[in-house]
């Protein structure tokens, strides 16, 4: 059985259980919130995401054979996966392996997100990328851009940095709220809802492409650098960070449900999509439980074809 994704059960005397049971787990009671939850899950069998956070109540408890059941419930019941249970399962191993996740949970989390999403990243989390990847920008080429695209635009973080030397730039990016947020800012000259993991553009070539923190929704990066280098000018520039991963190739998801690159990975796939790298540098990206997120910045350029 399929049933529409829900945030609510849909029944209030089962949220009241879940409110109930959420309270149980912050206390660390996870026997009592696993007890109350499924006293929930009774009355509201077909609710995705009360089966995903029951998979979260077990891992917590250390219950992994229990919580990949709860999980692939939930999969089951939500093939689009707005919750990210695969990528759970495949975390735990119980699943395929996970090269980019479902564009649904990708989505959903920044939906979600976008009301607190400046204040967070930035004040809470110390993040810089935008800073850093416009000061890339004008190391490798000082002056202005005719067109910039900012993919994965968010608020507008990375368009507020790119504003003062692109004479037009445009937004994209897979989370409505996150573009509701991104035009009250009123930097960009055209914004549009769009999955990287599909995009088609229909607009100038462009002589700037940004990705600042998007990739850690990506994983597998060969799709989208492929696109990149078919927006570009030759010689236009593609400028982006990554979480770094301290690994001879490849790539990998972290528990945190984000991927993390390595530097030969990421050479490699510029290199196969015909982009030459001008500048890469190791930074601290932001903070995560205070401790420093070690990422890179990238600038690469369109090499002219042969």
């Amino acid at each position: 059985m399929s049933v529409k994704f829900s945030l609510s059960s849909g029944d209030p005397a089962a949220d009241r259980r879940v409110d109930f049971a959420l309270m149980l787990f912050a206390e660390s009671d996870f026997s009592g919130a696993t007890e109350m939850l499924l006293a929930a899950l009774d009355m509201v069998p077909g609710w995705a995401l009360g089966w995903y956070q029951l998979g979260e109540f077990h891992e917590a408890a250390g219950d992994m054979a229990a919580a990949v059941v709860a999980w692939r419930t939930a999969l089951a019941l939500d093939p689009a996966d707005h919750s990210g249970a695969s990528l759970k399962l495949a975390l735990a191993e119980a699943g395929e392996s996970a090269p980019v996740p479902p564009s649904a949970f990708v989505e959903m989390l920044f939906d979600q997100y976008a009301p607190k999403f400046d204040q967070a990243l930035v004040d809470t989390l110390g993040y810089r990328v935008p800073e850093f990847l416009a000061e890339a920008i004008g190391g490798a080429r000082p002056g202005r851009f005719a067109v910039a695209l900012d993919l994965g635009c968010g608020t507008g973080l990375m368009g507020e940095r790119l504003r003062p030397f692109c004479d037009r730039l445009e937004g994209f990016d897979v989370s409505a709220q996150m573009l509701r947020k991104a035009r009250e800012k009123g930097v960009y000259d055209r914004m549009e809802k769009a999955d990287l993991q599909a995009f088609a553009y229909d607009g100038p070539k462009a002589d700037l492409v940004t990705a600042a923190d998007v990739f850690m929704y990506v994983g597998a990066l060969e799709g989208v650098v492929k696109t990149v280098a078919g927006l570009l000018v030759e010689g236009g520039l593609f400028a982006f960070s990554v979480e770094s991963l301290d690994a001879p190739d490849g790539f990998w998801l972290r528990p945190s449900r984000r991927y993390a690159h390595s530097e030969a990975y990421v050479r490699r796939v510029l290199r196969d999509a015909g982009l030459a790298v001008v500048s890469l540098e190791e930074r601290a990206i932001r903070q995560d439980r205070t401790e420093p997120v070690t990422g890179l910045i990238v600038v690469a350029e369109l090499l002219p074809s042969r």
